[in-house]
């Protein structure tokens, strides 16, 4: 209905080299990003690392160097510590040790309440996940990334055809190791949160995949001359509006998201947030160049 960006004729698959390379480097990020977060090498949570999570209120601001020297002078000097500006809030979060995780949330309460006795603490939640545990839900996470890839090529060859199906699964592993590449660099938590974060962003770029593919296989149908890229080319062009003013409506609600939903969702904002600009950039520049590379330049009609 609305359209921001009219008569476009961009020449989206000649620039395929180039986007290639872009989301090669992006890809590989990702899969060392994998490899670190499998040998639990990366900033993961305590649900997928283990250990325990204790959320505090305090009555009066507390100094974040105080609690972290105290910690570190219990031998907690891993700890992370997370404060809530304006709601004196901390969240400490110390990793798995083993045996003495159902001790550490009641040692670390009572150093703050010595420490700080004349500053109320109120304990909000407390969580504790075994080593094991988070062990296994690491596996699960990935196995469930993997299970979702075979069910987007299922369907999608049954709605269009096989290769469609291939290039879809292909540009949302894109963009699930792109976003996981940069968390890893970034030093951002990884968690289940994350992992939520991960497959949204999959089905949303799945979604947007799908718009473009109908396109591309009503003008394959209908169109009868030049070539499958001059095709694919005018399909793009023809959806660029309503992807952008998509991409743009989803865009704005996760940066709101980000910047007034809290801490605490502060991490899955943000996933959303790059993962919107990385499912609109795959869509138009992965996923129709596969589907030119592999079916070649001969237009040949998509089943119904």
């Amino acid at each position: 209905m609305i359209e921001l960006i009219k008569n476009t004729n961009i020449d989206f698959m000649g620039i395929k080299k180039y986007t290639f390379a872009f989301s090669g480097v992006l890809m590989l990020v990702g899969v060392l990003g994998v490899v670190q977060i499998y040998r639990g090498h990366a900033n993961l949570g305590i649900d997928l690392a283990g250990g325990t999570s204790i959320q505090m209120r305090f009555q009066k601001p507390v100094p974040m160097d105080e609690v972290r020297q105290l910690l570190t002078g219990a031998g907690h000097a891993e700890a992370s510590l997370q404060g809530v500006p304006g709601e004196n809030i901390l969240i400490v979060k110390v990793g798995a040790k083993g045996k003495e995780e159902k001790m550490v949330s009641d040692q670390v309460v009572t150093l703050l309440r010595q420490k700080f006795a004349d500053n109320p603490i109120t304990v909000e939640s407390v969580a504790e996940i075994g080593p094991a545990i988070g062990k296994k839900l690491r596996s699960d996470a990935i196995l469930a990334l993997a299970v979702s890839a075979l069910a987007i090529i299922g369907y999608l060859a049954w709605r269009f055809e096989f290769k469609f199906g291939v290039a879809a699964a292909i540009a949302t592993y894109h963009d699930v190791l792109a976003l996981v590449g940069i968390f890893y660099l970034l030093g951002r938590e990884i968690d289940l949160l994350f992992i939520t974060a991960l497959l949204t962003i999959g089905g949303y770029s799945l979604t947007d995949t799908v718009v473009v593919f109908d396109r591309i296989r009503e003008n394959i149908r209908f169109r009868k001359r030049g070539t499958l890229s001059e095709t694919i080319n005018l399909s793009v062009n023809e959806v660029l509006s309503r992807t952008v003013v998509t991409s743009l409506t989803v865009f704005i609600t996760c940066v709101a998201l980000l910047f007034f939903g809290g801490i605490v969702l502060r991490d899955f904002a943000l996933a959303l947030t790059i993962g919107v600009i990385i499912g609109t950039y795959s869509s138009i520049f992965v996923a129709s160049p596969i589907i030119a590379l592999w079916r070649g330049e001969k237009m040949v009609e998509v089943k119904r």
